[in-house]
């Protein structure tokens, strides 16, 4: 274990430069203590490593110190062929460049773990796209993947969802993210956090302005603010549901993400209580996909507003006469 974290502690030395001895021990999930005896270690061993005091102190590698390390364990070498599909890095212009990467990475690799990544390759594939997702707008990253790269401010023509028409944005980005097959840039704009969809993107414009990040804030620290925001979406409607047990896992595929709590079927009841949270009434229409196996119990105007929208919907097939009827609101 201890030459493992040694390895790491070396890469992340030669990739980062000077880093602070909390940071080395919180990557590597030792004490500060652990991580300056490893640099004890590793200098004994003859690595030019150095630790610098102060505020802005840390460890670093002497300039221009490299180490080629080619001593790739069997599971190392399988996981690095374990990749997400191909979709990713076409958008990003990069899948030449990772063909090229791994036909280098397979030569490079000890001879006995070959057919276990190449066999990885063929039995293992990471499609990030979800069921029955349809079909996706062409996406355009050029530009914005330059700016990000660049350090440079974006102007965007941008069309929230729902809006008539797209609007103008200078945002600062931090960089792009792919969530579930989708992308998204992820910047400032007057200094707040947003999450832009690339596919509502009409436009995009690299300006000669260096980027504004705020100082201290990775990608990483935006992306886990704003996705916290979309899954913690305001619950002011609790609704208390019954489903039948032969579709409670169609339920939970299609209304998972609404339950507040975890509740299991018996395997004795016909029926299991459920607890669903809604931000107002009209996010309720989806629970009609689940007919009869899904009944609204509480609160009343829940149960009515479904109820209501059921009949609406009765009504319209019921409807006779050769003329398009119009459709309820």
């Amino acid at each position: 274990m201890k030459s493992d974290r040694l390895l790491s502690l070396l890469l992340l030395l030669q990739t980062r430069g000077l880093v602070p001895a909390s940071e080395l021990a919180e990557r590597l999930d030792v004490s500060v203590r652990t991580i300056y005896r490893d640099v004890e270690s590793l200098s004994a061993a003859g690595v030019p490593v150095y630790a610098e005091r102060g505020r802005h102190g840390g460890i670093a590698l002497l300039p221009g110190y490299r180490t080629d390390v080619t001593g790739l364990t069997a599971d190392e070498s399988r996981a690095l062929f374990v990749l997400a599909a191909d979709g990713a890095h076409a958008a990003l212009g990069l899948d030449e460049a990772l063909g090229s990467a791994l036909r280098k990475v397979m030569a490079a690799l000890p001879a006995p773990h070959r057919p276990a990544a190449e066999l990885t390759s063929r039995r293992i594939l990471v499609d990030p796209d979800r069921w029955m997702s349809g079909p996706r707008a062409d996406v355009d990253l050029d530009v914005l993947n330059r700016g990000v790269f660049a350090d440079r401010r974006l102007t965007l023509a941008y069309r929230s969802s729902g809006a008539p028409a797209p609007k103008t944005y200078t945002v600062d980005p931090y960089g792009l993210v792919v969530k579930a097959g989708v992308w998204y840039l992820v910047a400032d704009h007057e200094a707040e956090p947003r999450l832009f969809r690339a596919d509502r993107v009409h436009r995009a414009e690299l300006l000669d302005e260096p980027v504004r990040r705020r100082p201290g804030v990775e990608l990483a620290d935006v992306w886990d603010l704003l996705r916290s925001r979309v899954e913690r979406r305001p619950a002011d409607i609790t609704v208390t549901a019954r489903v039948h047990r032969d579709r409670y896992d169609r339920f939970l595929r299609l209304h998972g993400d609404r339950l507040t709590a975890p509740a299991p079927p018996h395997p004795a009841e016909e029926w299991t209580t459920v607890e669903l949270a809604f931000a107002e009434l009209g996010e309720l229409r989806p629970l009609l996909a689940m007919g009869a196996s899904l009944e609204v119990l509480a609160p009343p105007d829940a149960r009515a507003y479904v109820a209501d929208v059921a009949r609406e919907t009765a009504a319209l097939y019921r409807a006779t006469g050769s003329g398009v009827q119009s459709r309820p609101t």
